[in-house]
């Protein structure tokens, strides 16, 4: 149901992933994942090691921090992110490349898993994994099924369904093996039996690399799915891999039996759980139509994006908007000294006639919105009810359930700013449902 055809623009499909050079200093925020922020475990002036807990999870939802670089700590303060809001940062120059002890940087496959659930999800918390395809949301918290709710299957969203982005794709290619041992390693933690990995029919060759890795796992299965975007929307994937439809807000996929996880969390449980290496970097994809060199870049946390630009080849001069994640669900950045985050999963440069929107015009009622949601809302609605602010009408028609995909605002003919819209309205009414709820 719904969904919309963008270009595809894989510009940096056939790029490997390149480890970037070592930034000079990392700015690292404390709130880079749902929930409440980590608690800094650092001050100024002390020493730290690549990999060494530096900030503790706040609550049960929230996600602990590591170090990405060895130095001395320069600040721990509020800075300036990417959409230009204030918030508390932690600083570090870097002095040398000294790891903390017990994490195995060797490349060495581990197949064998020794550890229990319950040891398997302290050590993904401890490690500070979260979800790694744009949500953010603390992993140890998604793998600890609720009283009376039972997994039935693990899925792994391979899809990256994105426009341009291509570090899932680069990952699946390059780390298949560690993959399918991580894929097994999810399916104990939650004890299901069957996992599936949905993978978008235009990478071939990432479906024809894994289902030759499986073969050894009868449990697992490659799933390739039909190219639609918003197809690794996590209630997309899960209706096109299972044929489940997960109910409105506030059910999640566990209501369903469904666990789903995206490859590039998968790959940081594997190298948490059999290396004992904490979330400190990530791949990040660097894009653009102008950009000299599109690149697939393994860059530590904190590093400024800046930094990626210019071992990409540069700011092209006629950049119009530098936005972090896609085109359709990212959003622009500020500045370029806004550093490299665990959701960061691409950085995309437009020139300034792509990033040049055109004027709305008023709506004809063609419902080409209501088609396109892939949650079945009706976008014009709620865009409308947000811009005039009437919050009650929002809630009514299920704002909370929309996902942010953009589907609706790409295929509007009069080009209406709905997603602005429709954001701005779901952040006041989720915060007014909080508010009612505490009281």
């Amino acid at each position: 149901m719904g969904g919309v055809h963008p270009s595809e623009n894989k510009l940096s499909c056939a790029k490997p992933i390149e480890a970037l050079p070592l930034p000079d200093v990392v700015t690292i925020p404390l709130a880079q994942h749902i929930g409440a922020p980590a608690v800094a475990k650092v001050a100024k002036g002390d020493r730290v090691l690549t990999g060494q807990l530096i900030a503790e999870a706040g609550s049960f939802m929230s996600a602990n921090i590591h170090s990405p670089i060895s130095g001395t700590v320069t600040a721990v303060d509020m800075a300036v992110n990417g959409q230009g809001l204030r918030q508390m940062m932690i600083t570090i120059k870097r002095e040398g490349d000294d790891w903390a002890e017990g994490i195995d940087r060797s490349d060495a496959l581990v197949k064998v898993c020794p550890f229990s659930a319950q040891e398997i999800i302290a050590k993904i918390k401890d490690a500070g994994i979260v979800g790694m395809g744009g949500a953010t949301f603390p992993t140890h918290v998604k793998l600890s099924v609720p009283p009376g709710k039972k997994a039935e299957c693990v899925i792994i969203n391979g899809v990256e369904c994105e426009p341009y982005l291509t570090s899932d794709h680069r990952t699946m290619l390059e780390h298949g093996e560690e993959l399918v041992v991580g894929v097994t390693i999810l399916m104990k933690a939650v004890g299901v039996g069957k996992a599936y990995i949905g993978i978008e029919n235009n990478k071939p060759d990432a479906i024809a690399l894994l289902t030759e890795k499986a073969k050894a796992y009868s449990h697992i299965e490659i799933v390739p799915l039909q190219v639609k975007y918003p197809q690794g929307g996590e209630k997309q994937l899960i209706a096109a891999v299972t044929g489940r439809e997960v109910p409105a807000p506030p059910a999640l996929p566990i209501n369903v039996g469904a666990v789903v996880q995206n490859v590039g969390t998968v790959f940081a449980i594997y190298e948490a759980v059999m290396k004992n290496k904490p979330l400190f970097e990530r791949v990040i994809t660097v894009t653009g139509k102008e950009v000299q060199n599109p690149s697939n870049l393994l860059a530590r946390i904190g590093t400024p994006m800046n930094q990626l630009i210019e071992e990409c080849g540069g700011l092209p001069e006629n950049t119009g908007k530098v936005i972090g994640g896609g085109p359709m669900m990212g959003k622009a950045l500020m500045n370029l000294d806004v550093p490299v985050c665990k959701g960061s999963s691409g950085l995309l440069l437009m020139s300034e006639k792509e990033s040049r929107r055109a004027e709305p015009q008023p709506c004809i009622r063609c419902a080409k919105c209501v088609s396109a949601c892939p949650m079945g809302l009706e976008p014009y609605l709620l865009a409308t009810a947000s811009a005039l602010r009437n919050w009650e009408l929002a809630e009514e028609n299920d704002i909370t359930s929309c996902i942010e995909c953009g589907s609706c605002q790409f295929t509007c003919p009069s080009t209406r700013p709905m997603l602005d819209n429709i954001r701005m309205g779901k952040t006041t009414v989720m915060a007014l449902i909080r508010a009612r709820n505490a009281k």
